[in-house]
């Protein structure tokens, strides 16, 4: 038997040597080596259970046979709680960034009142551009406004002349009404002029350039002299951004298969490395409403807490809790084995005097870092077999060696 085990693996290396040699090749297929390695694997699964079954088989012939003990070591099923988790690869980024731009057309920038990493605060003038032209309309419309208010002054000091006047009966009604009509058409012609001396205003102020929400200046790419404009603004490298970070989030695109699994609420763990912190705990606060075209994901956000080593774009991985269960059953993925009947673990038994393997059937459910669920088939308190169980039967003899 031991022969038949020597040559299947001396057959199954030969033939894995082979086709790594082959993998150099440029016209070497991917898909025909995983094919055969999932063949070889089905077939050593088969030859595992025949050779199991004829040790079996001639453990009931062969009193010696039997009479073989196996070293196995054993474990405690025991109950603890067990949470499967999507692990994905994302960014971190800022709820509130702003890309400053100048109002109007733009133009020639004067002066620069900030530097890369200057805190600002929101309104805060943060540029000066060239406002010569706007201050001489602001001059001129103030002037027209000086000319018109001293003669709205006078309008109004004849016309209260001639009304005391006309109460004594001197002069005539004609002149009154007159005098109110030149009081009138200079107040239209002030307010019109204020008006434009408030238009005036505001184009001058346009040139001042303020900062659209607080926060830290994380792009600066604009000298004095340059032409300034919405244009260029918008432009990738070309403008003024601040970001706010005292407002993050993390951001992943969620695989479309896990549409169903994945909802807002959810709770999630974001480890970021490089802050050489534990993973931050938080919820899913958005669930993108598209799927992808390109990469058939949907996109998800959750909100992390205020910290000086995050920053955006930083990447970062997002653990999804997909699924939980409080006092499951849990044992390490590998001692779960399969044949034709379905999932099967083994467990240690006393038949007698004698401690035996036990095969037992399983159900399992999920499986996350290195451990499985066990739905039916284990109890609390029974004994599993971790090593050895390779090269057991059911109901072999075994020690632990204690």
């Amino acid at each position: 038997m031991n022969n038949i085990v020597k040559i299947f693996f001396a057959a199954m290396i030969l033939v894995l040597v082979s086709a790594c040699g082959g993998s150099k090749k440029e016209n070497e297929n991917v898909t025909k080596l995983k094919e055969k390695l999932a063949k070889l694997k089905s077939e050593k699964n088969k030859l595992d259970g025949e050779i199991r079954s004829l040790e079996e088989d001639l453990s009931k012939v062969d009193s010696n046979a039997a009479s073989v003990t196996k070293l196995v070591s054993i474990d405690t099923v025991q109950k603890k709680d067990f949470a499967h988790y999507i692990e994905l690869q994302g960014k971190i980024d800022a709820e509130n960034i702003a890309y400053v731009a100048p109002q109007g057309a733009g133009g020639v920038v004067k002066a620069v009142y900030v530097k890369l990493g200057d805190k600002v605060g929101k309104g805060q003038v943060i540029l000066k551009m060239d406002d010569v032209l706007a201050r001489q309309s602001v001059v001129a419309a103030q002037q027209n406004t000086g000319v018109l208010k001293s003669r709205l002054e006078q309008a109004k000091t004849l016309y209260e002349r001639r009304q005391n006047l006309w109460r004594q009966s001197i002069g005539t009604e004609i002149e009154v009404i007159n005098a109110k009509a030149d009081v009138d058409a200079l107040q239209s012609q002030l307010n019109a002029a204020e008006s434009m001396l408030a238009s005036a205003q505001e184009q001058a102020d346009q040139s001042n350039v303020r900062a659209g929400i607080s926060g830290v200046i994380d792009e600066m790419s604009i000298k004095p002299g340059e032409f300034f404009s919405p244009q260029s603004a918008a432009q990738p490298g070309m403008g003024i951004r601040i970001v706010n970070n005292s407002n993050l989030k993390m951001v992943t695109g969620v695989p479309e298969n896990y549409i169903n699994k994945v909802k807002k609420g959810d709770k999630v763990l974001v480890s970021v490395p490089e802050t050489g912190k534990a993973p931050y705990e938080t919820t899913i606060t958005t669930i993108g409403a598209s799927v992808s075209s390109t990469t058939r994901s949907f996109i998800t956000e959750a909100k992390l807490p205020a910290d000086p080593l995050l920053k955006p774009n930083q990447t970062a991985s997002m653990k999804i809790l997909d699924y939980q269960v409080k006092d499951a059953i849990v044992v390490p993925v590998n001692v779960v084995q399969s044949d034709e009947k379905g999932k099967y673990v083994y467990v240690l038994e006393k038949s007698g005097d004698k401690t035996i393997a036990k095969k037992k059937t399983v159900t399992v459910g999920e499986v996350y870092d290195g451990q499985i669920e066990i739905k039916n088939g284990l109890t609390h308190g029974e004994y599993i077999i971790t090593e050895g169980y390779q090269s057991i039967y059911d109901g072999q003899s075994i020690t632990t060696g204690i």
